[in-house]
């Protein structure tokens, strides 16, 4: 899968850095030397925007995540715990034992590529351009889960943040830690000098909180179109130029462990879908590439380029197939477990994603690994659901579909046509569903699939309710609130505001799952799968496992998605021109490449 930024377009404005035209290479070689040119793409960043700006928020900006765009620290890819990073612009942090907030102390000797020092007030001041914009611990939504209640600048390495305790959540210190940091002296004029008292209005209610509100909110309008004159960074390397074929970014001598930073420059390859990766991997032009869906054939000619290597670590991304229950005949669970049964995951694995996938054992909600973690034993008592034709005609018969010259129709024997739908960059959700379709056919069920022009339409139109059946990403971990509110939260119906479940009906305020509101459980009992995943949110671990367990198995009784496929993060690598790169199922491969530069992992070849 292409890995398209799912968010509307803004226009910035076009800094001093954009709109070179010319493609060679700087042979300087930036400052402090090393080891020469490291070439990649950005699979978070389709299509490069030479007008973009040097702006981490700017959805189509020029700032690269760990290479000139820098966070306070980096997300570890935990199994189960979401508090747990490698450092970046943050030495070290406590995080206080009931989570009411965490103290972060800055890099000693972090400065900024144009000689200043990185300071408390730098990082104050993005974590309030962060509030503008919808930042997790800097929402203004009132009552909002995980916000933080206050920043305090304790001296001028060191700041400490508070929780908004009222509605308490247990990864309040990652809302913290992946934050942009960007300097003061840039950026200061964006805020203006009542802004924190602004911000802490918006969060109440009443006619005044609604105006400040609106003004926080229409600052974000400013952050997210800010251009800055250069590209000014405490990253690694700083943005030298930028055209439609690539960026290139050059050693930022400041940076606090250049001594470790191997390459003299970066350079960003332009891609507008997956052939183009594919293509740069096999002909041996890039030094790294995260993960890009392909076939086996694909696969092949890459690990046949010379110095070709892939790396493999765990992923905590499912992929299910999501029912619209408002449409019939999904609303019925035995057509949802027929079609669960009809289906060969193994097979849909094979076609759509060999190398990135593994077949889901079960639906679950939870990725297999993890799954271990959080519900242990109970993962094996689930029904499995594995490709059984006799039981789907079962699962049939009983939601009352008839069967009539090898074709199954409704109950009051119209036709049934399932339709599904995908975005069409996303090449392995296209082939799943190009492979269903061929699985349901051969089984009796006349099915079609339909494209969509690109992800953000898919998802606006998914959540409006237009389509009977799509793929939905879920079991988002690591964090046990994210891994079920992908089934059981707003899409389904529950939202979670000031810690108070409300309920939408099917149709409203984004609700285009539409399971029932109370779901009666076999061993378990009636739940009500909103409120239990609500609770996830201030569950400690050993208080999360029960809840998961319970939510676990109203998933795979209830089916409010298909589980196809858990996703394994395959990143590609070249050992011609540099080493030290991480070892297989290393947690530093949700992390890109440079992030792993910074941390000084990567060598130059000798």
């Amino acid at each position: 899968m292409k890995r398209l930024a799912a968010v509307v377009a803004l226009l910035g404005l076009a800094t001093a850095t954009a709109a070179c035209s010319g493609g060679s290479t700087n042979s300087s070689g930036g400052s402090g030397g090393g080891g020469g040119l490291f070439t990649t793409v950005d699979v978070l960043k389709p299509g490069l925007d030479a007008s973009g700006p040097a702006n981490p928020w700017a959805p189509k900006g020029n700032s690269f995540l760990g290479y000139n765009a820098m966070k306070l620290g980096w997300v570890k890819n935990h199994l189960t715990d979401p508090n747990q990073f490698y450092p970046g612009i943050a030495a070290s942090w406590e995080i206080a034992p009931d989570n009411s907030s965490i103290t972060v102390h800055i890099q000693p000797n972090a400065k900024w590529s144009d000689g200043k020092p990185v300071t408390a007030e730098d990082v104050k001041l993005s974590l309030g351009l962060a509030s503008t914009t919808g930042s997790t611990a800097f929402a203004v939504t009132p009552g909002a889960a995980g916000v933080a209640s206050d920043v305090q600048v304790v001296d001028d390495k060191t700041v400490k943040v508070s929780q908004d305790m009222k509605n308490p959540s247990m990864k309040f210190a990652r809302g913290i830690m992946d934050n942009w940091v960007v300097p003061a002296h840039v950026w200061s004029s964006l805020l203006p000098a009542d802004f924190w008292d602004k911000l802490k209005a918006a969060r109440e209610t009443g006619a005044d909180a609604d105006k400040a509100r609106e003004e926080v909110l229409a600052i974000g309008q400013k952050v997210l179109a800010f251009a800055p004159p250069k590209d000014v960074s405490a990253g690694p390397f700083t943005l030298e130029r930028v055209n439609p074929g690539e960026a290139l970014l050059v050693k930022n001598k400041n940076f606090y462990n250049a001594a470790n930073v191997a390459p003299a420059q970066v350079k960003l390859l332009n891609y507008n879908g997956n052939e183009q990766i594919w293509n740069y991997l096999s002909a041996g032009k890039l030094d790294q590439a995260g993960f890009t869906a392909m076939p086996t054939d694909v696969m092949t000619r890459i690990k046949n380029a010379p110095g070709s290597s892939v790396i493999r670590g765990f992923s905590p991304v499912a992929v299910g197939m999501g029912f619209n229950q408002s449409k019939k005949p999904y609303d019925n669970v035995h057509v949802r477990r027929g079609l669960a049964y009809l289906i060969d995951r193994d097979q849909v694995t094979k076609v759509a994603s060999p190398e990135g996938g593994t077949p889901a054992v079960t639906t679950s909600g939870i990725h297999q690994k993890p799954a271990q973690e959080w519900i242990g034993s109970e993962l094996a008592s689930l029904n499995p659901y594995k490709h059984d034709v006799a039981k789907a005609e079962e699962e049939f018969k009983a939601a009352g579909l008839k069967k009539t010259g090898g074709k199954w129709t409704l109950a009051d024997g119209k036709p049934w046509k399932l339709t599904m739908h995908a975005p069409a960059p996303f090449s392995d959700w296209i082939s799943a569903e190009e492979n269903i379709k061929s699985q349901l056919i051969a089984g009796g069920v006349d099915a079609e699939v339909v494209t969509v022009a690109d992800y953000p339409v898919y998802l606006e139109e998914l959540s409006a309710g237009k389509y009977d059946i799509g793929l939905w990403l879920m079991a988002l971990g690591p964090a046990p609130y994210d891994i079920f509110q992908r089934l059981y939260g707003v899409s389904n119906g529950w939202t979670n505001v000031a810690g108070k479940v409300a309920h939408s009906a099917p149709g409203k305020g984004g609700n285009w799952m539409g399971s029932a509101e109370e779901i009666d459980v076999e061993g378990v009992g009636k739940v009500n799968p909103g409120e239990l995943t609500a609770k996830l949110n201030a569950a400690t671990p050993e208080q999360a496992k029960p809840i998961m367990a319970q939510l676990a198995k109203t998933a795979n009784q209830d089916l409010p998605a298909i589980q196809l496929w858990d996703y394994v993060n395959t990143q590609f690598t070249n050992t011609s021109r540099f080493t030290g790169w991480p070892e297989q199922d290393s947690d530093l491969l949700r992390l890109n490449a440079g992030v792993w530069i910074q941390l000084g992992l990567i060598k130059a070849k000798q």
